[in-house]
């Protein structure tokens, strides 16, 4: 049985707070109601009237946005919205449990629930969380906007870039751990592309004393192989949060919309402590229409597209000179190769010289993480379009020519500072 006690892990004055008691709480827009109970402009917002929305209802080809229904506060619970994401990771094949929208917290991008789970279960000053990197900067962000301490376990190794999981059981189980209230995980990780493996995962939820929450981040978990997603297995772990984003294969960056499932109790502490309407009406019918089975289907062909590029990626990049192993995984929409020297080393400063040279000469952007724990000389490639990855391909090969044929060891320090500056 799991130790997790929600009771004493969160802190007592999340556990006690009412939330914020929407207008529309009590009484839904049916269309027919007067609605004289929010403090809301009955004119609607100063649009033309023959603006219906961004698509018209009777074609069928994108999500329907009542623009002069924008005077109207959002609906603060989502509940559509929440189901329609259950459908979509609910596979059975982690459990026979089934989901819900009391399962579900949803917010803007999945850094809102990153920084609510700080709020909600460490004490500023007091309280630790866990973060394995290489990993997202958001986690050591927030949590330093929180006042609250990191306790960092590396990943093993790479190329695979795994969790060690006795240093982290080793963690949790020392005299301090009563105070490390989060352990967070990326999968597929950021910025190593590797699937965490199941197994370790749960080692870690079945820790037969501490008192916990287990965050596993999985931004990109869309790219991986099917039914990769823990999602569901939140049912069975009532300290299991599990982060997801319609960011990366949805390709909604835009509208930031993130979603945690978690067990009911937990989703209700977030739940209670977000802001009344965080998530807007047009982020959420454009959601919603990218959840419906016409969303979906562009959903997947567009990442079939981004694959059949990364399969490309991968065949193509180390006929390049100059270029080293891949580290990490393939299981995201991204890349991570060593640039080499001309010893045949990975190395920092031909990573930024490749880095600065390709956005600064050809137009041409990719990441520098060679600051990164476990990442010397590395850079991250997202993977694009066909004409975007052949156009990349053949930057980087003149890139590479040129850094390497000259001494860009010179103000290497200072680049680096400034290319690791940037969090995400």
């Amino acid at each position: 049985m799991s130790p997790f006690n929600l009771e004493t892990c969160a802190r007592p004055n999340i556990l006690a707070l009412e939330p914020y008691r929407c207008a529309r709480d009590d009484y839904k827009d049916d269309g027919t109601n007067v609605l004289l109970d929010a403090n809301e402009n009955a004119y609607g917002p100063p649009l033309p009237p023959s603006i219906t929305g961004l698509v018209q209802p009777q074609s069928g080809l994108g999500p329907v946005i009542d623009l002069p229904g924008l005077n109207r506060y959002p609906d603060p619970h989502q509940v559509p919205l929440k189901q329609l994401l259950c459908n979509l990771r609910q596979t059975h094949v982690h459990t026979q449990k089934k989901l819900s929208p009391a399962n579900l917290f949803v917010g803007v991008g999945s850094d809102e629930a990153i920084d609510a789970l700080i709020r909600a279960f460490c004490r500023p000053g007091q309280d630790k969380i866990l973060v394995c990197p290489p990993t997202y900067g958001m986690y050591s962000v927030s949590a330093q906007v929180n006042d609250v301490s990191l306790v960092k376990i590396p990943l093993l190794p790479g190329p695979d870039f795994q969790l060690d999981v006795p240093s982290i059981l080793s963690a949790l189980s020392s005299p301090d751990a009563s105070t490390i209230k989060l352990a967070y995980f990326c999968s597929p990780g950021n910025p190593t592309g590797s699937l965490l493996s199941k197994s370790s995962i749960g080692s870690i939820l079945a820790h037969p004393t501490w008192n916990g929450v287990v965050v596993v981040d999985e931004a990109y978990i869309d790219f991986a192989p099917d039914s990769a997603s823990l999602a569901e297995w939140v049912v069975e772990f009532p300290n299991l949060v599990v982060m997801q984003t319609l960011s990366k294969a949805f390709g909604l960056a835009g509208i930031r919309l993130g979603a945690a499932f978690t067990s009911p109790g937990i989703a209700r502490l977030l739940n209670a402590l977000k802001a009344p309407y965080n998530v807007n009406n047009i982020t959420s019918a454009i959601a919603e229409y990218a959840l419906s089975p016409a969303g979906l289907e562009v959903m997947r062909a567009n990442k079939a597209a981004l694959l059949e590029q990364r399969d490309r990626l991968l065949r193509e990049m180390p006929t390049i000179p100059g270029v080293g192993k891949l580290m990490g995984g393939t299981e995201s929409n991204f890349l991570l190769y060593e640039m080499l020297n001309k010893d045949g080393q990975p190395d920092n400063a031909v990573a930024l010289a490749v880095y600065e040279g390709l956005a600064e000469t050809k137009g041409v952007v990719v990441r520098f993480r060679g600051k990164e724990h476990g990442c010397l000389g590395c850079l991250r490639i997202t993977v694009g379009t066909e004409d975007e990855v052949t156009r990349f391909l053949e930057a980087i090969k003149k890139q590479l020519e040129q850094v390497r044929g000259m001494d860009v060891r010179g103000d290497e320090e200072e680049k680096e500072k400034a290319a690791s500056a940037v969090v995400a």
